[in-house]
């Protein structure tokens, strides 16, 4: 563990927001996704379009792209960053709601938090939008699976790696 080294602390251990002034601006993006489960009720009503407070899908694709662009408002020492692009999938499954986001951009640090950032704020959003009739609806499995550019180059979770599309 000695060998670790968090960018965001100081020779001393304090915190600081990491100086990326001298860095160039590269290409990059990030996939993040999550699941919120529901019950099969409100799985049919997702399916059939008829939840009491309305379209849930769009609602949440346009919370999570929105979401992308405050990332510096909510996780104190993010960088302020040209959100270039912006993707929210919403896809009902069998028992459960993926969310899956896509963020670019083309700056000097990377957009995994804009995609993570993303895809929970559409999952609270499909949460929200169905507690009225589901209490037990739980958001699960937030995660990044792919990320790209910048000076660690492209990582791709493990069991990923056939997701991979054109769009990257």
């Amino acid at each position: 563990m000695n060998d670790i080294k968090f960018t965001h602390l100081d020779s001393s251990g304090k915190v600081w927001m990491v100086d990326v002034t001298a860095k160039q601006p590269t290409v990059r993006h990030a996939r993040a996704q999550a699941k919120v489960t529901c019950s099969p009720q409100v799985m049919e009503a997702l399916r059939t379009g008829t939840v009491p407070k309305g379209d849930v899908l769009a609602v949440a694709r346009v919370a999570g792209i929105a979401a992308a662009k405050k990332v510096p408002d909510l996780l104190p020492l993010a960088h302020t960053i040209g959100v270039h692009g912006a993707e929210v999938d919403v896809i009902l499954n069998e028992d459960h709601v993926l969310i899956k986001t896509l963020v670019r951009t083309a700056d000097r640090t990377g957009v995994e938090m804009e995609a993570l950032t993303a895809a929970n704020i559409a999952a609270l959003t499909v949460v929200d939008m169905v507690k009225g009739v589901d209490r037990s609806a739980a958001i699960t499995d937030c995660l990044i699976t792919h990320k790209s550019g910048g000076r660690s180059g492209n990582w791709i979770r493990p069991g990923f790696e056939e997701e991979l599309e054109e769009k990257c």
